[in-house]
């Protein structure tokens, strides 16, 4: 009887100490009794370990939910994050399960069901109000800089006397280009000896060009995204045409899979790649602009465009998209409304809180709207908002059209390289007499699948916050876009207030 007591408290201690069996010198295990005050320290020490494991899985999800964010709403460059917070990933789909992600808001594009049944329309849109557009092409430097003051002389300093791509164009001759005539000369880029050639074979390829889709790439921002849903018809119909510098070229050929055909021309899956040479500005921002607002310059030839943006897989047919947004409403120019702003004073302090571009040179791009009479938006105005999602833009190249395009872009040019603060802009300056089809944004986020940019983008003069700080560091200023911004101004800005804004929304 004792001796089963016995093996009985031996059995309970060896199971209550089993966790304290430890290797001697020879491997063999054996056991020892640990005093309280030992017992309780390990107790503590492993209870720490545990509690900093825990806090370490917890820094790491926000820390992942951070980064996703970031990429996905600032588009973000780091390659390896970007490659794990990809809506495919389990990250993503961890992150989304818990509600930290918010995927965006997308409803059904109404669209014809077949591509092959698409007629499409034998005559053009009828020119009413502009018969003839033609374009300055020989720029007249600045030549008088005796009232100018010398912050502005360091802006200019070099280019006063060379071509500027898009001219130096003076505020009499801005105001000018907003009368629409029957017949019209104005700046629109390109101007000799401004940059921006394209290649003679890439030249040759697209004079047979009639229905283009353009994307772009510069500085190698991006990767080539291959369009999805294509019917052998746009197939067959349309020009893919991805316009691209020397440097995003070079990127390419080492990152991706490019053939040539018999003509030399270089291609990546569906994408004819259009080399520009001598890029004209000196912020990449701005080159970007220039395929973009400038279709119909660089492909004279064509009479529909589509453009969509470089970070951007386009997931409808091109022939769907031009029935919808053009042709069912007899429509010329078509363009989707933003998610979050409709006024261009709201979209400039979103632009200042994400440091898109020097915030006082923002700050005097909107006065310069205001002193000229741009109002808040409101909803007595025609248009449904003042500020678009410029990614994607559905043309037909008709005189009217292509001067609207101008004028966009020598805002553009002329002011900072943020083209949602000058479209509503140059629509308000036209006096309505430009009509364009705003389409929903739910429908703009059903046109493609959103793609991470390959690298953060930064400029140095994006991270201005004062003309204090610009005076210091002259440097930071561009030398050949946004000289409008340094030209004195007729007119007295400083009695200029600009419009409250009320921060509804969470761009920025």
């Amino acid at each position: 009887m004792e001796n089963d007591l016995v093996r009985s408290v031996s059995s309970r201690a060896t199971r209550r100490n089993q966790h304290l069996l430890t290797k001697d010198g020879r491997g063999l295990l054996y056991t020892e009794k640990l005093s309280p005050e030992y017992t309780m320290r390990l107790t503590w020490k492993m209870g720490f370990f545990r509690l900093l494991l825990t806090g370490g899985i917890i820094w790491m999800l926000i820390i992942l939910t951070v980064l996703c964010f970031h990429i996905w709403s600032c588009q973000s460059s780091v390659a390896f994050f970007s490659a794990l917070c990809n809506k495919d990933s389990k990250v993503y789909g961890m992150l989304s399960t818990m509600g930290m992600v918010t995927p965006p808001h997308r409803c059904p594009i109404p669209v014809a069901g077949d591509p092959n049944k698409i007629v499409i329309p034998k005559k053009r849109s009828p020119e009413k109000l502009v018969r003839r557009l033609s374009y300055i092409m020989e720029d007249s430097p600045i030549n008088d800089r005796s009232k100018s003051s010398p912050l502005y002389r360091t802006a200019i300093n070099g280019t006063q006397s060379t071509p500027l791509f898009g001219g130096h164009q003076t505020w009499q001759q801005r105001d000018e280009s907003f009368k629409i005539k029957p017949t019209m000369e104005v700046h629109c880029g390109f101007m000799k000896g401004g940059g921006e050639e394209m290649d003679p074979k890439d030249a040759e390829y697209v004079k047979k060009c009639k229905f283009v889709v353009a994307t772009g790439i510069f500085d190698a921002y991006d990767m080539p995204h291959q369009p999805t849903n294509i019917s052998k018809r746009s197939q067959t119909l349309f020009c893919f045409l991805m316009v691209v510098d020397e440097v995003s070229l070079e990127f390419i050929k080492n990152n991706a899979s490019v053939r040539v055909d018999s003509d030399w021309g270089e291609w990546v899956g569906i994408w004819r790649l259009i080399l520009l040479k001598n890029q004209p500005y000196d912020e990449p921002r701005r080159n970007g602009k220039v395929p973009k607002i400038l279709t119909h310059r660089l492909f004279p030839q064509a009479e529909y465009s589509i453009w969509i943006d470089g970070k951007m897989e386009l997931i409808v047919d091109p022939l769907l998209l031009l029935e919808r947004y053009l042709w069912r409403g007899k429509h010329t120019f078509a363009i989707a409304q933003h998610k979050h702003h409709r006024s261009i004073y709201e979209e400039a302090d979103s632009n200042k809180r994400r440091k898109r571009y020097a915030r006082p040179l923002i700050d005097l791009h909107m006065k310069i709207y205001r002193y000229e009479g741009m109002e808040p938006w409101n909803p007595q105005k025609d248009t449904w908002s003042d500020v678009p999602e410029g990614a994607i833009i559905i043309r037909e190249h008709t005189a009217l059209s292509n001067l609207a395009s101008c004028l966009w872009f020598n805002e553009v040019h002329q002011f900072t390289p943020r083209d949602q603060l000058s479209f509503g802009y140059v629509v308000y300056r036209l006096g309505g007499m430009f009509k364009f089809f705003m389409f929903p944004n739910c429908e703009y986020n059903s046109i493609f699948v959103l793609h991470p940019h390959i690298r953060e983008h930064s400029s140095k003069i994006e991270w201005a916050k004062s003309m204090a700080e610009l005076r210091k560091h002259p440097e930071l200023i561009e030398s050949k876009g946004g000289l409008g911004l340094w030209t004195p101004y007729p007119g007295d800005l400083g009695l200029v207030v600009l419009p409250p804004v009320a921060r509804t929304s969470k761009a920025g």
